[in-house]
């Protein structure tokens, strides 16, 4: 009986401090309390096509999708992305890897496991990062010299 109760004042113990607890994220709201969120940015609406920042990294999406219908009856990604449609929207087509199936097999339609575009894709918004980025693409980082020992924050 003493150790459940001993539990339950460590644990309440432990609630009470993470309630003061305040999450650089957040800002200054404590974690157990609920705030209004900023409103949403507009997206980047550029059609810039962007470097990517590693290989094999899906592009992203340089224009805005607020409205765009994707779900089991319709994407409408394909409307221009599609390979019979980039003629007439002059969009990049959908990659090679996207009529693959799981088994490595080719198809002559858009795979059902890379229907879904926002499950890789994403739009961008000029935003301020929540925390610094330390990100270093391969290229800097042999350009440099280095190796994962030399990158910031190991030293």
């Amino acid at each position: 009986m003493r150790i459940l109760i001993s539990i339950g004042l460590a644990a309440l113990c432990a609630t009470a401090a993470l309630a003061q607890h305040i999450d650089n994220a957040r800002g200054p709201v404590p974690v157990m309390e609920e705030h209004t969120p900023p409103p949403l940015q507009n997206p980047d609406n550029s059609d810039v096509r962007r470097q990517r920042a590693y290989a094999m990294q899906p592009p992203i999406i340089p224009h805005k999708i607020e409205g765009y219908q994707t779900d089991r009856n319709a994407n409408r990604c394909m409307m221009c992305h599609a390979r019979t449609r980039t003629e007439q929207s002059q969009a990049p087509m959908i990659s090679v890897s996207h009529f693959t199936d799981r088994d490595g097999n080719f198809l002559a339609e858009l795979s059902p496991r890379r229907y879904f575009c926002l499950q890789c894709h994403v739009p961008q918004v000029p935003a301020k990062p929540l925390v610094e980025n330390r990100y270093i693409d391969v290229e800097t980082m042999l350009r440099r010299g280095g190796s994962a020992s030399t990158l910031p924050g190991k030293e």
